[in-house]
């Protein structure tokens, strides 16, 4: 008598859609909805940033201070808020034109400021493909507190593979 294999056969695309492998595809994708595609990534690593804020006086206060990122290169930016009222982050030129590949959590994009609110204590991550080398400002602005934004730096250098 032989047996026969009762497990399922999963199409290879369902497979890898559900184990997450297709998801730099998706990424990409959702990368050109914005715009132009984007020319592929100057590495395939996607490190994983932390972004925290924090209040301190009343005003938001992200850290690091100084954000050092891969340029031209998919980044995945963890933002964690600890602040009582949302906060806005901006960065110039990075949340447009198509460079946001997937945002998710508790970020809203805000396309008068060219940024993402993070709910009062929330969590989320952003999936972007960030600008060229370079120096840029980045600034964390209180809902209640717009007078007095924080200030930071973003320190973007070639990757390194």
């Amino acid at each position: 008598m032989s047996h026969r294999s009762t497990r399922l056969r999963i199409p290879a695309i369902l497979l890898a859609a559900v184990t997450g492998l297709a998801l730099p595809a998706a990424a990409h994708a959702e990368g050109q909805a914005g715009g132009k595609p984007l020319p592929p990534p100057a590495s395939d690593a996607m490190p994983p940033v932390e972004l925290t804020v924090e209040m301190r006086d009343g005003h938001p206060v992200c850290q690091p201070a100084e954000l050092r990122l891969p340029a031209d290169t998919n980044v995945a930016l963890n933002v964690v808020s600890r602040a009582d009222q949302p906060v806005t982050i901006t960065m110039p030129g990075q949340f447009e034109n198509g460079r946001v590949l997937h945002a998710d959590g508790d970020l809203v994009h805000v396309a008068s400021e060219k940024g993402y609110t993070v709910k009062r204590e929330g969590r989320g991550q952003l999936r972007l493909r960030t600008v060229a080398a370079g120096e840029k400002a980045f600034a964390c602005t209180g809902a209640n507190s717009r007078s007095n934004p924080f200030e930071g730096k973003v320190i973007l250098t070639p990757p390194a593979g």
